[in-house]
């Protein structure tokens, strides 16, 4: 097998630019909270490939599930010969997202194109073209998505122009606008009254925690109101569940915490055990009111991939993951406040379930969105990490994030290890 070096010169004539990784590492094999280069270096995994692989790499379910699928049929395109696993996952998405109505699911490849074809839906069952974001948001890197998406740099720069009918409010960001979630929400709903106009609106479109963006929490209250305000104007009201769901926040759905029953909801990442798959699911009446053909794609619902939902999503079951994410949440939390006590470059920790934040600030130094930014120590504690074998990630508006997101069947050993390194990165920067 050749070594990482060997491979990154491989890459370096092969691979486009743009396509950066956090790690010079190439993995040979991952299983539980770790993964194995192919220098034989195992690695705390901290990042579960962005919220993806939250049953695990290789889930013996999934495993099985996929590979007899692969011996059944790889492909026909649900478009041309339908199948009955594309059909059960729908039942499945039916069942497990909030709100007890009739609902209907199209899938899709990629959590961009299911935010894509929300947008799309909304827009057909309003005939309405205005579409509300807010800031910090990140919904992906097609070009609609993109201009839904707030940050510029590595995202938009250099990409436009953008599709138009985006109008973008703020966020509930309690660190840094100090406001209630009831104060926040009326905020943003005078920006939109003001700048696009309720009737105007097709759709609202938020995460009920921001990944990108920085793991947001935004105040209590403010989704709810949001959303209220969302339905009396006749607009859709989508859940960007694409890093918060599937069991990711202690909850199926990181909006139940707070009891909102979106109009749409869009689901990717953790929905297969690391398959490509992704859903759009909601009202029947929204959904199905675009035309036969107005909706799908050559790979969507690939029968892998569902076979790979399917298996997951009994896996989450099973296990519980969802207490297993609470409980990643009770021990990680207390040792990241410790560790915020003992750094006042830490300006906040935060997060729910086995989504967890830690918020990089210069001490002393505020200014009118609260305390100051610092990009460069969060750099050198994700480099100082990645040094001693934790694999962690950045994120935020300001890139002074660092974020937690371990697969939820972490065991308590390699949860407690990885923690541990933290520390010793904060310690050694």
């Amino acid at each position: 097998m050749a070594s990482s070096a060997e491979l990154h010169q491989r890459r370096s004539a092969a691979v486009a630019r743009g396509v950066s990784s956090m790690i010079p590492s190439y993995v040979s094999t991952a299983a539980g909270g770790t993964m194995t280069d192919v220098d034989g270096r195992e690695w705390i995994d901290f990042a579960a490939g962005i919220a993806v692989t939250n049953v695990g790499n290789a889930a013996p379910k999934v495993v099985a599930a996929v590979q007899a699928q692969v011996e059944r049929f790889t492909h026909t395109c649900f478009m041309i010969a339908p199948y009955e696993q594309y059909v059960a996952v729908c039942e499945e998405l039916a069942a497990l997202t909030p709100g007890d109505f009739e609902k209907r699911s199209a899938l899709f490849s990629s959590g961009a194109e299911a935010v894509e074809n929300a947008v799309k839906i909304a827009r057909h069952a309003t005939g309405r073209q205005a579409v509300v974001v807010f800031d910090h948001a990140y919904h992906g890197r097609t070009n609609l998505t993109m201009a839904l998406t707030a940050k510029v740099m590595p995202y938009k720069q250099g990409f436009g122009p953008f599709a138009g009918e985006i109008y973008r409010v703020a966020m509930s960001y309690p660190l840094r606008d100090g406001r209630s979630g009831a104060d926040a929400a009326a905020y943003a709903i005078g920006q939109i009254e003001k700048t696009v106009g309720a009737v105007n609106v097709a759709a609202v479109l938020i995460e009920p925690i921001q990944g990108e963006g920085g793991f947001v929490v935004p105040a209590e209250g403010y989704l709810p109101a949001i959303a209220a305000w969302t339905k009396a104007a006749g607009a859709v009201f989508i859940a960007d569940e694409i890093q918060t769901g599937f069991c990711r926040t202690g909850s199926w759905f990181a909006c139940q915490h707070e009891g909102i029953e979106p109009d749409l909801i869009t689901t990717a990442k953790g929905i297969a055990g690391g398959l490509p798959l992704a859903a759009v699911t909601g009202r029947a009446e929204i959904m199905d009111s675009v035309h036969p053909g107005g909706l799908g794609g050559t790979y969507g619902g690939n029968p892998i991939a569902c076979a790979a939902a399917l298996a997951s999503i009994e896996t989450m079951r099973e296990l519980d993951l969802n207490a297993a994410a609470r409980h990643i949440e009770s021990v990680a939390m207390p040792r990241l406040e410790a560790l915020a006590a003992k750094h006042p470059s830490i300006g906040e920790v935060r997060g729910r379930g086995a989504m967890l934040a830690v918020e990089v600030v210069i001490p002393g130094e505020d200014g009118a969105a609260g305390p100051a930014p610092d990009a460069v120590r969060t750099a050198a504690v994700a480099k100082a990490a990645h040094e001693l074998g934790l694999l962690l990630l950045t994120c935020g508006t300001y890139g002074n994030v660092i974020r937690l997101l371990p697969p939820l069947i972490i065991s308590d050993d390699e949860l407690d290890r990885g923690l541990s390194l933290l520390e010793q990165a904060f310690a050694t920067v």
